[in-house]
């Protein structure tokens, strides 16, 4: 008897709770949705080298301002260059910033939450600092670093991480608050764990279901200010294609060329919106208070 139920239990596959949230994470509608769309828009900056029908900064004034679907597939711009390579490359630029932005903006900000959150004498000072910087609009800050530094990809990356950090570092802070008071972390602390230990092994693994939704939503503001630094002109330097700056050089055109604004601006929309559902998605799957049973 004793035998047959141990050997039936042995026979009952062990389900991982990551096989769990794989499986719910699939059929979770936004997802797949925006996992496509994002993944999508990957691969077609990956090989945006064939994809691209001629170099993106080419310059051919005789081909100025060709309308789309004509000799070429998305029209030109007021210097000849084809509409639809320079949106191909800039599908780069949009994607590294808005990952960039993310992975930066989290990694900074989780190592100042936890700081934060487990020691309550540096929680006062941390959290006044943190709270001047989102005091201050994003964009106006931004502007203000890229025009201190110099514009470059890395200056923009950057000057968009910044304003991030704080809405990162109160979202690691308020998980630490609760979990440093659960019974498993003072039991590490009664038998002498130490601290980063106890701050690797047992509080900042409940901070990354948070943390990888707000990196969606980091990464799509973060491509959405990229766009308006390099339409204002305080983005990447202009003879680089980005999708802001398509649609800056685009703007004094617009009543005889719509299509140097429009086609840019339904990729840019098109990521973000799909990031945005992803967010949702992994929101969904991710908190239990949310998550469907299945």
């Amino acid at each position: 008897m004793t035998v047959d139920t141990q050997t039936a239990d042995a026979a009952v596959p062990v389900s991982k709770p990551g096989n769990a949230i794989w499986r719910q994470a699939s059929r979770n509608p936004g997802v797949i949705i925006g996992g496509s769309v994002l993944l999508l828009m990957t691969l077609i900056a990956i090989f945006a080298p064939f994809l691209g029908t001629v170099d993106p900064v080419n310059i051919d004034p005789i081909s100025r301002l060709k309308k789309p679907l004509t000799d070429w597939f998305l029209g030109t711009d007021a210097f000849g260059r084809d509409i639809y390579s320079r949106i191909i490359y800039g599908a780069r630029i949009s994607l590294i910033v808005g990952a960039g932005a993310a992975v930066l903006s989290i990694g900074i900000g989780l190592f100042i939450g936890l700081i934060s959150g487990y020691f309550r004498m540096v929680d006062a000072i941390v959290m006044r600092v943190m709270d001047g910087l989102m005091a201050i609009p994003g964009i106006l800050l931004a502007i203000a670093l890229v025009s201190l530094s110099g514009a470059s990809l890395l200056t923009v990356m950057v000057a968009i991480t910044i304003p991030e950090i704080p809405r990162v570092v109160r979202l690691v802070r308020s998980v630490v608050l609760s979990i440093r008071e659960e019974p498993y972390v003072e039991a590490a602390i009664s038998i002498g764990t130490p601290l980063p230990l106890i701050l690797i092994r047992h509080v900042m693994p409940n901070t990354f279901a948070p943390l990888i939704v707000q990196g969606t939503y980091i990464c799509a503001s973060a491509m959405l200010t990229e766009a308006i630094l390099s339409f204002l002109g305080a983005g990447i330097p202009p003879e680089i294609p980005t999708w802001g700056n398509i649609m800056a050089e685009g703007r004094v055109y617009f009543q005889i060329a719509p299509w140097i604004i429009l086609f840019p601006g339904i990729f840019l929309s098109l990521t973000v919106l799909g990031v945005n559902v992803l967010g949702d998605g992994l929101r969904d799957t991710l908190d239990p208070r949310l998550a469907k049973r299945v």
